[in-house]
C-alpha cells in the first residue's frame, strides 16, 4: 500500500511541476523537474529535493570503515528494478540506481543498520524509500537527478 500511496504521490508531483512550467514558460520548465538527493555521510541522512523543494529525508547506511562511500555530484548511470551483485555473492539490490561504477543507490534487508555505516560503499535505503526514489527517478529522468554525496 505504501508504495501506491508513493507512486501516486510522486506522479502528482510531477504533473503540478510540470503544469507550473507550461504555465510560466520555458525559464521555469528549465527549473522545473530537478531531483537533488544529497547523502550526509557523517548524518547517514539522504535528503531528497523535488524542484527545490524538500520532499524526503530517509535514514541510509553507507560504506564501513572498510569501503569508502565516494562523494562528489553524479548523475544516474543506470537503474536495475532487481541487481545481483558480481562482486558481493549475489547479494541482492533492489530498486538500484547506479551513480559511479558498481556504486549505487539502493534497498537493503538489514534496515537495523540504517542509520550507521553497514555497506561495501553503497548507498542503502529501505526498501520502501529505495522504491520511492527510484520511481522518482524512473519519473524525472536521470538527466535531471543529481546524486550528491558529501562528508
Amino acid at each position: 500500500m505504501h508504495t501506491t500511496i508513493s507512486a501516486k504521490l510522486i506522479n502528482i508531483t510531477a504533473a503540478a511541476l510540470t503544469g507550473t512550467a507550461l504555465l510560466f514558460g520555458a525559464s521555469a520548465a528549465h527549473a522545473a523537474n530537478k531531483i537533488v538527493a544529497r547523502v550526509s555521510l557523517s548524518q547517514q541522512v539522504m535528503e531528497v529535493s523535488v524542484d527545490g523543494r524538500p520532499t524526503f529525508a530517509w535514514k541510509v547506511s553507507t560504506g564501513d570503515r572498510a569501503h569508502v562511500t565516494p562523494t562528489g555530484s553524479f548523475k544516474p548511470t543506470r537503474m536495475h528494478e532487481m541487481w545481483y551483485s558480481k562482486k558481493y555473492d549475489n547479494a541482492p539490490m533492489p530498486h538500484s540506481v547506479f551513480f559511479s561504477g558498481g556504486y549505487a543507490v539502493h534497498a537493503t534487508y538489514a534496515i537495523k543498520r540504517l542509520g550507521q555505516p553497514a555497506s561495501h560503499g553503497c548507498v542503502r535505503l529501505h526498501p520502501d524509500n529505495a522504491a520511492d526514489f527510484y520511481q522518482l527517478v524512473e519519473t524525472f529522468g536521470p538527466a535531471n537527478t543529481s546524486i550528491v554525496i558529501v562528508k
